[in-house]
């Protein structure tokens, strides 16, 4: 098989990765891009995308099943629902299929050379690839690692059978009865959500003191009161030890000592995600590291001259946006734009119910800043268009110096609030003050409204409060 030569390779189609090709073939430079399975990574094939249709789905059927049961508010009853399970993953399969045959005809736009196929370092400017017809070598005067993350397993309870990580959770074409998920975080949150909604016994098993540990107790108390509404059982300062004697149940500590079995189903296993540095041929390499993680620098820079990394592989936080952001940058760098990575902030959705988006710092990270902070929040209990899509849990709150009123950070929970990351983010990009947003006419009615009474109030004159 012919050699390939290029001014630049990408290592990894996903969110990262594509963009990265995308952009530097707009910009006319010599592309290639190697992917082992389907364009568009993690987060559109088994993560971001499809994690959403099944939320979706969960949450329209739940609807349903308060209206088959006369306790809508809205005066709509139905009959008894049913949810085809293999029906909504064939629909599910068919976005992800709609959205990755998008991403190829995106890089074949850009005139990108996609290569399938598992890639390895030989040394720094020359990969290997194993593909279906054979050995495929590149060589590249830049490359871009962007190979991603991969779900952490325990080495008491490796996946398989009962025992899944979010992919096969994405993958089930029926509902488990019982579903047991270790770790809440946001992934075992949003799917042991989402699967409670359609009808299993859910429990979650925590190691720390309370849900969503990553965030502050104040944003995460709405998502705990309606756990508990929809019947899921959350255990907190309980560990996992391992399956049952008859591998039907988890064997769990809990908190003061003793030990219980949960029978289960599936067990989801949610304790993390780590790099992907494995099997690429990264001991060919010389790279500095921060702990599992690949060191970057300011323009996502290696340690070895013309080799770049980007995404989930460089570390926190491991987000496709991110990594989408980052891919953008470097196309640019290698194209001979000036480009350095000067983020304010970068927002973070959880799609629990209700939802949680984080913009920026929290009250206890700008409170480290060392200067006076303040805060100011607007219920969604004083929302119109938030009563009238029954969201009233949750609200939006304002991080801000207290001397010259600089918004900070910008927090929410409430149904549907993921759409107002943008707003937050753009705000605190632009350096807004609470002057700002709170001078800005807010289209009504919104939940977006929310924000700008938010402002109103750390300024001392909210409206509707």
């Amino acid at each position: 098989m012919k050699d390939i030569s290029c001014k630049l390779l990408v290592i990894g189609a996903g969110p990262g990765g594509y963009v990265c090709a995308i952009r530097a073939g707009q910009l006319g430079v010599d592309t290639v891009i190697v992917e082992a399975k389907k364009p568009g990574g993690t987060c559109l094939n088994v993560g971001c995308i499809p994690s959403k249709a099944l939320i979706h789905a969960a949450e329209e059927f739940e609807k349903l099943v308060h209206m088959a049961e006369g306790q809508s508010p809205l005066g709509i009853t139905a009959t008894a629902p049913k949810i085809d399970l293999a029906r909504t993953v064939a629909w599910k399969d068919q976005i992800v299929g709609r959205l990755t045959g998008g991403v190829s005809g995106l890089l074949k736009k850009a005139r990108v050379k996609v290569v399938q196929g598992h890639a390895r370092f030989r040394d720094g400017k020359t990969v290997e690839v194993e593909t279906e017809t054979g050995l495929q070598v590149i060589r590249a005067e830049a490359v871009v690692i962007a190979t991603g993350s991969e779900p952490v397993e325990l080495p008491f309870l490796p996946f398989g059978d009962r025992v899944i990580s979010s992919t096969e959770a994405l993958a089930l074409t029926s509902v488990p009865e019982r579903f047991v998920v270790v770790g809440a975080g946001y992934i075992g949150l949003e799917l042991g959500t989402a699967y409670a909604k359609l009808g299993a016994k859910v429990t979650v098993v925590e190691s720390q003191s309370r849900i969503l540990p990553l965030y502050d107790a104040e944003l995460t108390r709405p998502a705990a009161k309606r756990l508990e509404e929809l019947g899921v059982e959350v255990l907190t300062g309980a560990k996992a030890r391992g399956l049952s004697r008859g591998g039907d149940g988890l064997v769990v500590e809990t908190q003061n000592g003793d030990e219980i079995t949960l029978p289960a189903d599936k067990i989801l296993v949610t304790v993390g995600r780590r790099p992907a540095t494995r099997g690429w041929g990264m001991e060919e390499l010389v790279l500095d590291m921060q702990g599992p993680f690949i060191s970057v620098g300011e323009r996502c820079q290696t340690s070895m001259r013309g080799i770049y990394a980007i995404g989930d592989v460089t570390g926190e936080p491991m987000l496709a946006h991110r990594a989408m952001a980052q891919g953008e940058m470097v196309a640019e760098i290698i194209a001979g734009h000036n480009r350095v990575w000067d983020k304010r902030c970068i927002p973070a959705v959880c799609f629990t119910d209700p939802e949680i988006v984080t913009a920026g710092l929290s009250p206890d990270e700008a409170k480290r800043l060392g200067t006076e902070v303040k805060t100011a929040q607007f219920p969604f209990t004083a929302n119109g268009r938030a009563m009238t899509k029954l969201g009233e849990q949750g609200f939006v709150r304002v991080v801000f110096r207290a001397d010259n009123n600089l918004v900070l950070g910008i927090q929410a929970t409430g149904q549907g609030v993921s759409e107002l990351s943008a707003a937050f983010a753009l705000a605190i990009e632009m350096g807004a003050r609470l002057e700002d947003i709170a001078g800005t006419i807010h289209a009504h009615p919104t939940q977006g409204e929310a924000f700008q009474e938010a402002a109103l109030k750390g300024l001392g004159h909210a409206l509707h409060i």
